[in-house]
């Protein structure tokens, strides 16, 4: 028994080792357990910071901007708030833009206006576009995508970027104009006429791809030169050239050349397209502009620097590597001097247009009456019967100096004032001033004058105001030209058609001529002879008696 003794003691000392071994090993793997659960945990809070958030801007953020005043809300389409990203223009190596200040020349006469035929009136999507929360076009093929900020979770803020779709989009389908997007990072170099998208890694193919724009909204246009817009291919992009200068905001190319030095085709052309390309931008984006033109900078200024708050790129002379989030290539238009409100981001008219021309001109508000009606009101309200004349209703008589012309003014205005009008004669001339000629047609309740170009300025008048336009014989565009865009914009649009003996073509060619006796035979011949003979050769002697019908009946509509 004494000899068993140490053997049973030795054994349960083993015992207790194998015990105290296996509590070590449990213990060892509760840690592990509980640290990976942890490890999990933290990792995935830590995680979920990074998350794309909408860049807002700060008060402090518009500090040092040039100072814009946005037009009023002029329908409940276009009154949507106002929270497009607002950030600094940064360039890196002093490389910035300049604005053209030389003064600029107007040709005021009649370019191939009836030449520009409307090529496209389709409706397009008449779903209303919607409008993301920075007011950026979000519906149409070519404008998705929205200005994000990705928060990488190290501190740094982050680039701005556009959202999908993250390749550049050209349709070339529209039988007015082609225009790309680009979203992402998209590098405009100006002296190669040439638009970069850099894909990121993951969507890099061997295979790049390759567009010949032409930037404006007739892609028609011979003198358009095009810009090259290229997808890069994986081995392209490793050796992109190098960015000059980073811009937060978007920015669009287009040209301003083409027919132009016309205000039918300043305004139809250029002005109306880059409205609706880039008006839901309220001022965030930059225009990189191929053919400048600096009178054209310089006469609708006002405009231009409304639509854009940064410096107008000369590109065909910039030298540097722009880098932007968003790059469009070219100008959307729909029709002829017109809008369609279900292809537009805001359901734009052309009443907002107006609208928007006559805020920036500093016109009267919409909600004052024409100037005759305003003050009559004044009259009534002061109760003022002193015997003295009332004022009468302005007529403002634009007299072409070249073609189309009438060769009776005396006998015109006679014939106005007996109708109870004030007249005021004008002939606009080439360096006319817009910012002071739209004052005195806003001071007017009719304007006049032959179908053509100076008409344009139509988009002056007050609400309710008349447009009266007198058509030549053998001239049928009128309605297409002016007389639909004067009613969408709620003016009143009245037509005096001429009989062939009012017309000087009777005089030189008489009665028997096909011009006179069958106007369309010349059409069916084509355009250069209808333009020889009906837009060149044609002034315009009005029988004022005739005409004076017409005129007390617009003066009964404008009581």
């Amino acid at each position: 028994m004494a000899a068993d003794l140490p053997s049973s003691s030795s054994s349960s000392g083993v015992a207790r080792a194998l015990a105290h071994h296996h509590q070590a090993v449990l213990g060892f793997l509760l840690g592990l357990f509980v640290s990976l659960v942890l490890y999990t945990t933290v990792s995935g809070q830590f995680r979920s910071t990074s998350t794309i958030v909408v860049l807002q801007s700060t008060q402090a953020e518009r500090t040092g901007q040039i100072s814009m005043t946005s037009p009023p809300p002029v329908s409940s389409a276009s009154s949507a708030p106002n929270n497009s990203t607002q950030v600094h223009d940064h360039i890196e190596n002093g490389q910035t833009g300049e604005v053209i200040k030389t003064t600029g020349k107007e040709d005021l006469e009649d370019k191939n206006v009836a030449h520009a035929t409307d090529m496209n009136n389709k409706t397009g999507n008449a779903q209303a576009d919607k409008i993301d929360q920075l007011g950026q076009p979000a519906n149409n093929a070519s404008d998705k995508g929205y200005l994000i900020r990705q928060d990488g979770g190290d501190g740094n803020n982050g680039s701005v970027k556009h959202g999908a779709p993250g390749k550049p989009i050209c349709d070339l389908s529209d039988p007015r104009y082609d225009i790309c997007e680009i979203s992402g990072d998209a590098r405009a170099i100006g002296v190669n006429r040439t638009v970069l998208y850099v894909p990121p890694t993951e969507e890099r193919d061997t295979n790049g791809q390759e567009w010949a724009i032409k930037d404006q909204s007739r892609k028609q246009l011979v003198d358009i030169i095009e810009v090259n817009v290229k997808t890069l291919s994986a081995a392209q992009s490793l050796v992109a050239p190098e960015c000059t200068s980073r811009h937060a905001v978007p920015a669009v190319v287009f040209a301003m050349n083409g027919l132009t030095s016309n205000p039918w085709h300043d305004f139809g052309d250029v002005l109306i397209p880059l409205f609706i390309t880039t008006r839901a931008y309220d001022g965030e984006v930059q225009f990189l502009v191929t053919e400048i033109q600096s009178w054209f900078v310089d006469k609708y200024r006002l405009i231009l620097t409304n639509l854009s708050r940064y410096d107008i790129v000369d590109f065909n002379k910039d030298a540097g590597v722009r880098c932007y989030p968003h790059i469009t290539v070219g100008l959307r238009s729909h029709r002829d001097l017109g809008i369609d409100p279900a292809r537009t981001p805001r359901n734009y008219t052309m009443l907002d247009f107006r609208l928007y021309i006559r805020d920036i001109f500093s016109l009267p508000p919409d909600s004052q009456g024409t100037p005759y009606k305003e003050a009559n009101k004044k009259n009534e309200t002061d109760g003022i019967d002193d015997g003295t004349e009332k004022q009468k209703p302005r007529l403002m008589l634009i007299n072409r100096s070249g073609n189309r012309k009438f060769v009776n003014v005396p006998e015109i205005s006679a014939a106005v004032q007996a109708a109870g009008f004030e007249v005021l004669v004008e002939e606009p001339s080439r360096d006319v001033r817009l910012e002071e000629f739209s004052r005195v047609v806003d001071s007017c309740d009719v304007l006049m004058g032959a179908h053509g170009a100076a008409l344009t300025s139509f988009f002056f008048l007050r609400t309710g105001a008349a447009m009266l336009q007198v058509v030549p014989w053998g001239v049928d565009t009128a309605m297409r030209y002016f007389g639909v865009q004067a009613k969408e914009m709620m003016l009143q649009d009245v037509e005096y058609n001429i009989a062939a003996e009012e017309s000087t073509l009777y005089e030189k060619y008489g009665k028997d001529h096909p011009m006179i006796s069958d106007p369309e035979s010349i059409h069916k011949q084509g355009w250069e002879l209808t333009r020889q003979y009906f837009w060149l050769e044609q002034d315009i002697r009005i029988n004022t008696t005739k005409f004076a019908s017409m005129l007390h009946q617009l003066f009964q509509t404008l009581a």
